[in-house]
């Protein structure tokens, strides 16, 4: 039995405690800002409103303090927004945390100082270099999880024994692990894919679509490659894999559906989908200045159109 301390009480940390828990590990679950789910997480119930089911009776509850990084855990899973990764980096430098880290959360950071691209484990090691961390990435609906459904996902890190180390603990006959030492290219995959979701549910049709998503695999190579990560990595779980289930459904697709339909970015958010959160279009204010001055557009010439739809507030055409 390992124990094994999950921070970040959305749908996706929530969902990683179960086959967390059916690994027969003691874990806890700790969020940092969300008063819904911490009302959730520490109710009797434990029912979860986002992922609509109880949680494991199992599952422990603990209020986000400083006493939490006091005790000892043979891992800390890191479930996070992206806004919130700054702060946890400097939660593990000022406690020196010691546990091996494995990340969930997805997504790209821009250094204005520095004008460069980092992903969320360089962001986390830039703060504390010496944290024994892995990503965990790929295809992997909360929804589906917290149901069991079978779920494969790629673990990454440049020890590839550590990776599988982790992978151990908490696989299950439905919930499947690979591994990967290209952490780079991993999590760029798993980052850049929501902006290429949008562009595929732009198509409209399956004829368009399916087109779409080739050309989106290509940019997503040469973009890889880039910010020196491995091409093959593109057409591994945190890639392709990744890109079809975010494309075949979710706010990304969706937004994607509307931005083909003909509406502008501001006009589809604001009739459509205001409480909703478009990572896609997070993703691309982020990264933009960087993608502007460094790609040309003839290389990523969807990238390019679909900063320009979003930034610009134009119709994206392609």
């Amino acid at each position: 039995m390992k124990k094994i301390l999950i921070i970040g009480g959305g749908a996706m940390g929530s969902a990683f405690s179960i086959p967390c828990i059916d690994n027969n590990h003691k874990v806890f679950i700790t969020e940092p800002y969300s008063q819904r789910f911490i009302k959730n997480l520490s109710s009797k119930n434990k029912f979860h409103s986002a992922l609509k089911i109880n949680l494991p009776k199992k599952l422990k509850f603990k209020k986000y303090s400083n006493e939490l990084f006091y005790e000892k855990y043979d891992l800390i899973v890191i479930a996070l927004s992206l806004t919130g990764i700054e702060f946890i980096a400097s939660e593990l430098k000022k406690f020196k945390v010691k546990s091996p880290i494995l990340v969930l959360t997805k997504g790209l950071k821009y250094e204005k100082q520095n004008k460069k691209i980092l992903t969320i484990s360089q962001t986390l090691l830039k703060s504390f270099p010496k944290l024994n961390l892995s990503v965990l990435k790929g295809p992997c609906l909360a929804k589906e999880l917290a149901r069991k459904c079978q779920t494969s996902v790629i673990i990454a890190n440049k020890n590839i024994q550590i990776a599988k180390l982790l992978g151990k603990m908490i696989s299950t006959k439905y919930y499947l692990i690979e591994y990967s030492k290209d952490v780079v290219g991993v999590e760029i995959c798993s980052a850049i894919k929501n902006i290429y979701s949008m562009i595929i549910g732009s198509g409209m049709s399956l004829n368009k679509s399916s087109s779409l998503f080739q050309k989106s695999l290509s940019e997503m190579k040469y973009i890889t490659k880039r910010l020196k990560g491995k091409e093959d990595t593109v057409l591994s779980l945190a890639g392709v894999g990744d890109l079809y289930v975010s494309a075949a459904g979710g706010r990304n697709s969706k937004m994607g559906n509307y931005l083909g339909q003909g509406f502008t970015f501001q006009r589809a958010k604001k009739k459509f989908m205001a409480n909703d959160t478009v990572e896609g279009e997070q993703l691309v204010r982020e990264i933009a200045p960087f993608i502007l001055k460094k790609f040309n557009s003839k290389k990523i010439p969807l990238m390019f159109q679909m900063i320009r739809s979003i930034l610009k507030n134009k119709k994206f055409l392609i």
